[in-house]
């Protein structure tokens, strides 16, 4: 029979491990922007990726339906599905993708198809497959991806043209890190309720409400990659001089004006904010439905052998 949720801790661990990490996480900044250890930069990156990431996951743990999501299973998802999903859209945009227009929908379809293929592979053996646990591990599966990215991201930032740059390290990791919770396990959470929600007991169904939350999905993982220049051109269009355009058709880049530079900023962060809300609003429909389908679960009569 399948077990129920056993009721949280107490104490809120996740809290804790949350409060903990961002702890060491500023010590580990001062400690090396005053010695200039580069031994310390490996701790920086991989405190500052996960933080957020694996916070997630230990709350997700007080909070699974189902006995059959254990520890082992939430960590599986996570690091197997996290460096899986990295490494399968990283083949993909290498030998599918090339600059373009569309560039980023491409990414966001690529992405999108590998977490969930991912999530589908691992949660395969599941006996039953609640909607609620659909959330939790496509969560678990999007940060994970989110990790590693993020590390990769904050590495990457560290050497610039001037030399290494441990303030462009410190800035991208508090970026990625304010924004995790709104991006790859947001999306990846609202497919996995989806996955398990239009399952059986035995077998994940492919139906048309999963292909349409895959499509919408991946639309929202391109609008958020790809908003920086949407609010580009839009500055451009609305406040754009003749002159700057001019510019422009010559191959030059105009010097913006204040005016310009503040509403780029806000177009900037108003777009990303929508595109937030948009998929929180989302993911609450998903867990409400989730809510449902619990509410009229009782018992489960267990599998023949």
């Amino acid at each position: 029979m399948v077990t129920t949720q056993q009721a949280p801790s107490r104490g809120r661990p996740w809290l804790r491990l949350f409060l903990t990490g961002l702890g060491l996480w500023i010590l580990t900044v001062v400690v090396t922007f005053v010695t200039g250890n580069p031994n310390l930069i490996p701790t920086l990156v991989l405190l500052g990726s996960f933080l957020v990431p694996v916070s997630f996951v230990v709350w997700a743990f007080g909070h699974r339906h189902s006995g059959e999501v254990t520890a082992e299973l939430l960590f599986t998802t996570f690091i197997t599905g996290g460096v899986l999903g990295v490494l399968a859209a990283s083949l993909l945009e290498t030998y599918l993708l090339h600059p373009s227009p569309g560039l980023f929908v491409g990414v966001g379809l690529i992405e999108e198809a590998a977490k969930l293929a991912v999530l589908a592979f691992l949660t395969r053996r599941l006996q039953h497959k609640y909607a609620f646990d659909g959330l939790i591990l496509g969560a678990s599966v999007g940060f994970g991806f989110a990790a590693f990215e993020s590390a990769g991201y904050a590495f990457t930032a560290l050497f610039t043209e001037q030399g290494l740059s441990l303030m462009q390290l410190v800035q991208t990791e508090l970026l990625r890190g304010l924004l995790a919770p709104v991006g790859h396990g947001l999306w990846t959470a609202i497919l996995g309720g989806v996955l398990f929600s239009a399952s059986g007991r035995h077998h994940f169904a492919v139906t048309w409400r999963l292909l349409w939350a895959y499509l919408g999905v991946a639309l929202l993982h391109a609008l958020w990659d790809s908003w920086h220049s949407i609010a580009l051109v839009l500055t451009l269009v609305l406040t754009g001089t003749r002159y700057q355009f001019s510019l422009l058709q010559r191959g030059y880049e105009p010097e913006p004006t204040d005016a310009q530079t503040h509403l780029f900023t806000a177009l900037s962060w108003g777009g990303l904010i929508l595109v937030s809300i948009v998929g929180i609003m989302w993911l609450l429909s998903v867990r409400r439905k989730a809510d449902r389908e619990a509410r009229t679960v009782l018992w489960h009569i267990p599998a023949g052998r």
